[in-house]
Formats: C-alpha cells, sequence, structure tokens
C-alpha cells in the first residue's frame, strides 16, 4: 500500500473506501498533496474528508478542477446559473430519492464521468448513508468461464429509467430532473468488463439503473445473466458503508464503483452538492 506523506488514510473495509484526514480540501493544495489524494482515491477507490466548507461553490468547482474537467449533467442541467453543481435534495414526505438503486453514474453517456465529488450540507442524525462497492473485486471473483464469455460483450447504457416524462420522477422526489417534451433518450454500449486507463486493471461495468440489454439480444434474452451480474456485483463483502454528517466529502471513481443512496429516513432534512468530473471512452 501507497506510503503518504502530506494526507492520513484510514481504510474503511478491507474492500474498499478509506477516510482521509490532515488535509483541508477548501484551500489551494501543492502538487504534491493532490497527487497523494489522487493516489488514495486510486488504491481505495472512494474517498472521504470529515469536517471540510465547500459551501462556497467555487471552493468545490476548484477542489474538482485539480482532477479534471468538469462534467456537465444533461438531465439536471434545468437552466440554472451554475449547471456544474447539481444540488441532491431530500425533504420530509418524499416518496423516492435519486440514486437509491446500485448505479454508476450517467453511464449512458459516451464517455461516462470519471468522477463525483458529493458534500454534505445538512444530514440528519440517523439515517442517509450511502454504501459503495469495488467492481474490480466484482470482476475479478468471477469464474473463469465467466469472464471469458464476458470478455468482448458489450452492454446497452440508457437513461430512460431515470429522465423524460416516462420515468415520472419529480412527481415523487424534490430533487428535479429533465422531464419535458424536447427530453431525448441518451444511449451508448459499453464493455461489460472494462480496463481502468490509469491502474490497468478490469471491473465490471454493469448496473440495473443505466443497463437495458446487451448488445446483439433482446431484453429478454439479456434479463437472466444481468440479474444475475446486478446481484453479484453488490454482494456485502465488496462494500463499505458510510455514515454521512454535515461538512462530509465523498469523491469516488465512477470506472470501478457502484454506490447506492440509503432512502431509510423520510422525515428528515437532506441536502447535498455534488460536481462530477469529465471521463474518457470505455476500453
Amino acid at each position: 500500500m501507497t506510503n503518504f506523506q502530506h494526507i492520513t488514510v484510514a481504510p474503511l473495509s478491507m474492500a474498499v473506501g478509506a477516510e482521509i484526514g490532515g488535509v483541508d480540501i477548501s484551500r489551494d493544495l501543492d502538487d504534491v498533496v493532490i497527487a497523494e489524494i489522487r493516489q488514495a482515491l486510486l488504491d481505495h477507490l472512494v474517498i472521504f474528508f470529515r469536517d471540510q466548507d465547500l459551501t462556497d461553490i467555487e471552493r468545490h468547482k476548484a477542489f474538482t478542477r485539480h482532477f479534471g474537467e468538469l462534467f456537465i449533467h444533461p438531465n439536471y442541467n434545468l437552466g440554472q446559473e451554475n449547471p456544474e453543481m447539481v444540488y441532491l435534495t431530500r425533504m420530509p414526505g418524499d416518496r423516492s430519492a435519486a440514486g437509491e438503486t446500485w448505479h454508476a453514474d450517467t453511464t449512458m453517456m459516451a464517455n461516462p464521468p470519471m468522477g463525483a465529488i458529493l458534500y454534505a450540507l445538512e444530514t440528519p442524525e440517523t439515517g442517509g448513508d450511502t454504501l459503495f462497492a469495488n467492481q474490480y473485486l466484482a470482476y475479478e471473483s468471477l469464474s473463469d468461464g465467466m469472464k471469458k464469455m464476458l470478455d468482448g460483450m458489450k452492454a446497452v447504457h440508457n437513461d430512460i429509467k431515470v429522465a423524460g416524462p416516462q420515468a415520472r420522477k419529480n412527481a415523487t422526489r424534490t430533487s428535479k430532473v429533465r422531464e419535458d417534451d424536447d427530453w431525448r433518450m441518451t444511449e451508448n454500449a459499453h464493455p461489460v468488463a472494462r480496463t481502468h486507463p490509469e491502474t490497468g486493471r478490469k471491473c465490471l461495468f454493469v448496473n440495473g439503473t443505466y443497463v437495458s440489454r446487451f448488445e446483439g439480444l433482446t431484453e429478454e434474452e439479456s434479463a437472466p445473466l444481468l440479474n444475475y451480474l446486478y446481484e453479484h456485483s453488490c454482494r456485502p463483502e465488496f462494500t463499505c458503508r458510510f455514515r454521512w454528517r454535515t461538512g462530509s466529502v465523498a469523491f469516488w471513481d465512477n470506472r470501478c464503483v457502484q454506490h447506492l443512496a440509503i432512502h431509510d429516513n423520510h422525515d428528515a432534512v437532506r441536502r447535498m452538492q455534488r460536481t462530477q468530473l469529465e471521463g474518457d471512452p470505455v476500453r
């Protein structure tokens, strides 16, 4: 494991996740500190910071830019002043929440986002945790026969379940997405087993939120194997659970983890702000 000189790194589980200490990410940071944070992300797939102040969204965006270009989410681009910033809010009475099924973010794009940085503005005393799952382990624990079959296969990803008038998300939750008549589905096919562009490791890259079928097969033909992979990809031994506090930050590598927002506190306010990073083609 990497020997860090400028930050502290405390793993959350054997599989994925670590809390980072000794750094204030709202300040201007030296290149060597940024390099250590990037390495911690590559080592642990999702990293967490406590007691940060990113209420100034320019500071949030400035920290994000250390790791790449800001991504504008097409379905959360509702004409706001800062389209790079997505606000994810749950209010008392919401019957659903953004991200409450296992997924990687925005995988219907031709180049899905490399990562996301989520900051907690207001959190309940209990509830509203987030789970993360290591997709390297999901792939590596498959049988050799299954790996051989999946290598070379592609899955078709689209956003028909999460946006547009047919999804009807806005009627049940505070966080709004595009549902206007001008909305059009975005769809792209990606390898089922992708190779991480920085680590060179293979990981599983399918999720039930965005994938509809395997390329060349019907939805009915694809469903049995996809459902197996969805269940396999989030086995408990691949995961960690993060308990939010106001001022906490999660930075995840969208290329090799899935996550799930637990919608278990229906009487409390939970307000978050998120940036995403531009990604590369999936190979």
